[in-house]
């Protein structure tokens, strides 16, 4: 899309925040956890590392500054193919694997393994087509992001990127679900698709939470469906859940 001349450009999305574009810089209300992704994104900046927007300070009017990836974000239901193809399943899983190199160790990480971006999807990914394709090449909104482990973000991963929900063939997801923690080397298999259910409930129940306590974003998710979609999913994910995790052994 291009930006208007009128002014700022309201950019998809926008259930929790209100995003515009302005020229090549994405302009942001700063979230709660503002101080901990500043520094997260300026490391990831000294590391040279291009799967994250840089931070580029502050507006006047008190907006966050970062700068615009140009690409295809997959906003929409209906995608091209290679956005949900293996190759880009398994670059999806190695991008992450780099984030958490990337973090392990530091102080950004405290007591934990690495440092989680914790909101995974095609949604917050920018592709790219690099001479094979739609390929991510980067992610964005990194409101959620915090000290966790490994596996929060490669679960999170299976369960958006591959699509586990009615609907999905259960060989077909269980060989998708494989693929990903070979790309990416996770050790801790067996934890996967419990760690898949641990979020599933997670969300349902926050949105619900969110909607009961009157929070405007959230009411507009369950007025989407957004409740009985996921809760569907996690019910799905539960019934499947030993052929899933066969598919580790």
């Amino acid at each position: 899309m291009g930006v208007s001349a009128d002014g700022p450009e309201p950019l998809p999305g926008g259930f929790v925040n209100a995003v515009v574009r302005v020229g090549d810089t994405v302009r942001r209300p700063v979230p709660p956890s503002g101080g901990f992704v500043r520094d997260l994104l300026r490391f990831l900046e000294h590391r040279h590392w291009p799967g994250a927007p840089r931070h580029l300070g502050f507006d006047e009017l008190g907006r966050e500054i970062l700068t615009f990836l140009a690409g295809h974000v997959a906003w929409e239901e209906a995608q091209p193919a290679e956005v949900r193809s293996d190759e880009s399943l398994v670059a999806v899983a190695r991008l992450v694997r780099q984030l958490h190199d990337l973090t392990a160790g530091t102080d950004l990480a405290g007591d934990q393994e690495v440092v989680c971006h914790n909101d995974l999807s095609l949604k917050n990914t920018v592709y790219r087509d690099l001479g094979e394709g739609l390929r991510p090449v980067a992610f964005i909104d990194w409101d959620l992001a915090a000290p966790g482990s490994r596996v929060h973000d490669v679960a999170h991963v299976c369960w958006q990127f591959v699509g586990l929900g009615p609907g999905m063939d259960v060989g077909e997801a269980a060989r998708r679900v494989r693929l990903i923690a070979d790309a990416y080397g996770l050790r801790a298999r067996g934890e996967l698709i419990r760690t898949v259910l641990w979020w599933q409930d997670r969300c349902w129940r926050g949105i619900e939470a969110g909607a009961v306590a009157g929070e405007p974003a959230m009411m507009r998710l369950r007025a989407l469906g957004a409740v009985n979609e996921v809760r569907g999913a996690y019910q799905w994910t539960a019934e499947h859940h030993v052929a899933l995790e066969r598919a580790m052994l």
